[in-house]
């Protein structure tokens, strides 16, 4: 066999990119892989990725938002005067779910908690829309909408389970285990209580008191008004750590456990 007849016997080469497919194979590739005919992605091809890739970022955005509301913050909105000046009306908070029992809990916190029974009787139910109530109710569940106060209050930690919590002492003080406490925190020019009382806090509860007192129905109210004030602890959802809105009052809402520096353990 000479050369000649070995090169006709040999298969066909062809250049890198040269076509040795048929048109019809060269649409089908195009059709199937949604190329155009230079070889790169179809513009529906790139569109459809696009999209799925868009849907994939917000479903992941919105399954954080909704693992960080139920297990680490919440946002809440603050609409009454009764926590002035601490938090004022239209305020919107942070609260730090991870802090919700007695072990992580201490005197001087602002804590949110569930309504634990007729606190919000006279708080008239607001008037709104059906399709706006859906879109609340969408907002709210995966945490882009602060929480309201028709099932939530805030209030401030005054007497832990066990502590003896009375007011007021010759000063205008109110006491905890016997030890005046100095509240920097109630708004100024308001008395510490004009309503007198001395409970002991039980087992699993707290005694809380908003910061305005001339304005808040707390403990104080619902003692005398069924002999029960105090709020049980798996009733919390968590410590109030952050003004987020208005700008202007963006920080952190500041610690007052040093007010309670002095108070002794109770005797239980």
């Amino acid at each position: 066999m000479d050369g000649h007849e070995h090169d006709q016997n040999m298969p066909p080469s062809y250049p890198p990119g040269a076509s040795h497919g048929s048109s019809a194979d060269d649409e089908y590739v195009a059709r199937h892989q949604k190329v155009d005919s230079e070889g790169y992605p179809s513009k529906s091809s790139r569109l459809s990725s696009f999209a799925l890739e868009f849907v994939t970022i917000i479903a992941v955005a919105l399954l954080i938002s909704v693992i960080t509301k139920t297990f680490f913050a919440q946002a809440f909105a603050i609409p009454s005067e009764s926590m002035e000046d601490t938090l004022i009306p239209g305020d919107r908070i942070l609260v730090n779910k991870l802090a919700d029992d007695e072990d992580d809990l201490a005197r001087g916190d602002l804590v949110v908690f569930v309504d634990p029974g007729n606190w919000l009787d006279d708080i008239p139910e607001p008037d709104v829309p059906g399709w706006q109530q859906i879109l609340i109710d969408m907002g709210e569940a995966i945490g882009l909408v602060p929480q309201n106060v028709g099932d939530h209050l805030v209030k401030r930690i005054i007497g832990m389970p066990g502590d003896q919590v009375t007011c007021c002492n010759d000063e205008g003080l109110i006491t905890v285990n016997g030890e005046a406490i100095r509240e920097t925190y109630v708004k100024p020019g308001v008395a510490a209580s004009n309503t007198t009382f001395d409970v002991i806090v039980p087992e699993g509860h707290v005694w809380v008191l908003g910061d305005n007192r001339n304005r808040s129905k707390d403990a104080r109210f619902h003692q005398q008004a069924s002999g029960f004030g105090f709020v049980p602890m798996s009733s919390i959802e968590g410590r109030a750590w952050l003004t987020v809105y208005p700008l202007d009052r963006f920080g952190t809402i500041p610690s007052a456990t040093h007010v309670f520096e002095n108070v002794p353990v109770p005797e239980r």
